[in-house]
């Protein structure tokens, strides 16, 4: 039996991508797609136009799953829909504030939740390795985070980036919040010890590229990933929604889906 699929944000780069797969399934069908309320069905449709719909509740109606890559001002709105539907909720959208991260939570009480910053399968699986890296490091080892998005991007350091922090900030059993450096400006003085920097590019169309940097006196190890195209995101969603069919309410990410985990 098909998972049913509701889209959101059906008009952006990653909504396009997501119909184009899941028209091409064997194990999803998309049922709704939703539109931004200033936005009109495009033309021509990458569906079909009687899917198209600006209501979010309108879309879950048939929907087992919502996969959404649209923006932290619809979260919450998202958030409450998917809990009353009864929806399972594919999460994508980075750049969100405590409120907006506390409504996710408040709808994990109620349905099955996966919330990954990136979900390609080469993403997560260097997000285990940097961990690794990270806790087998020496101490004086210097970690720095370096992603470059296309110039459209909106929100920096990248929802992906972040994570890597958090990597090698679990690796090292510290808070990533209390050792990040974000920038670097002027007469910066000599780098702290233990610190965790970020550097990050804007420019062109850049899909996504990240390094997870060690740097010791004498060696240095780079952990590097390059998307060419958002099909190897789309394509991790996909499996999400698919992973999440008859899972329990609660928080899941990408790790969680591939079996990463410890």
């Amino acid at each position: 039996m098909s998972i049913r699929v509701a889209i959101a944000g059906g008009n952006g780069r990653m909504g396009r991508t997501l119909i184009e797969l899941i028209a091409a399934s064997d194990e999803l069908v998309l049922t709704a797609v939703t539109l931004a309320p200033e936005e009109s069905v495009p033309q021509p449709s990458p569906a079909a136009e009687a899917l198209y719909t600006h209501d979010i509740d309108a879309a879950l109606e048939a929907a087992d799953v919502l996969v959404d890559f649209t923006t932290p001002a619809t979260t919450g709105q998202h958030g409450a829909a998917c809990a009353s539907a009864g929806v399972s909720w594919v999460l994508g959208t980075t750049g969100l504030d405590e409120a907006q991260q506390a409504a996710v939570a408040a709808a994990a009480q109620k349905v099955a939740i996966c919330q990954s910053a990136n979900f390609s399968t080469g993403v997560n699986l260097m997000l285990r390795l940097v961990e690794l890296a990270s806790r087998a490091s020496d101490s004086d080892t210097d970690l720095e985070v370096i992603e470059a998005h296309h110039r459209h991007k909106v929100d920096a350091p990248s929802g992906t980036a972040l994570a890597i922090g958090k990597a090698m900030a679990a690796g090292r059993d510290v808070q990533l919040d209390e050792q990040a450096v974000m920038s670097r400006e002027g007469i910066t003085g000599a780098r702290v010890n233990g610190t965790i920097g970020f550097a990050t590019i804007r420019g062109g169309d850049i899909v996504g590229d990240h390094t997870a940097l060690f740097a010791s006196e004498g060696e240095r190890l780079e952990i590097t990933h390059r998307a060419g195209t958002r099909q190897a995101f789309a394509r991790g969603a996909c499996r999400a929604a698919v992973w999440l069919a008859g899972k329990g309410a609660g928080l899941y990410d990408m790790q969680d889906v591939l079996q990463l985990r410890e």
